[in-house]
């Protein structure tokens, strides 16, 4: 049991995935602090400062914070637009892959043979086909 957790953990996806986390982490709190500090009071010159924390309606026993919600969705949409904005501009700076530099596909040896066969059977075919038309036209 030991062994095959060891060769789980090992696997690159394994790691990939786990350098992809601790990078998304890293990552998303440097968006939330440009939304946060930056991209939010920015907003708020332009619109007045909206903050919907104090809406609530209470059924019962029950408070419903909406207005918390509600700002937790327009940071969500800020944030994400932030990010698309933000992997937009590092693709432009990414070299595009040259068409020149992808590989010739080369076919296997099974496929190779199958060709073969395939073009010995059309071959004999065509040899059938030019028999018979010779007999009928004698």
């Amino acid at each position: 049991m030991i062994q095959e957790f060891k060769e789980f953990i090992s696997r690159g996806n394994v790691l990939d995935l786990a350098v992809g986390v601790i990078i998304g982490g890293a990552f998303t709190s440097i968006v939330k602090a440009l939304v946060n500090y930056l991209i939010n009071p920015l907003i708020g010159l332009c619109v007045g400062s909206i903050d919907f924390s104090d809406w609530s309606f209470k059924i019962f026993d029950a408070t419903f914070k909406i207005g918390s919600f509600i700002n937790s969705v327009i940071n969500f949409l800020i944030i994400a637009f932030v990010v698309f904005l933000i992997v937009k501009f590092v693709n432009k700076l990414m070299p595009k892959p040259k068409e020149d530099d992808e590989e010739e596909i080369v076919p296997d040896n099974t496929e190779l043979y199958l060709k073969e066969i395939r073009d010995a059977l059309v071959n004999n075919n065509e040899n059938k086909a030019s028999s018979i038309n010779n007999k009928k036209s004698l």
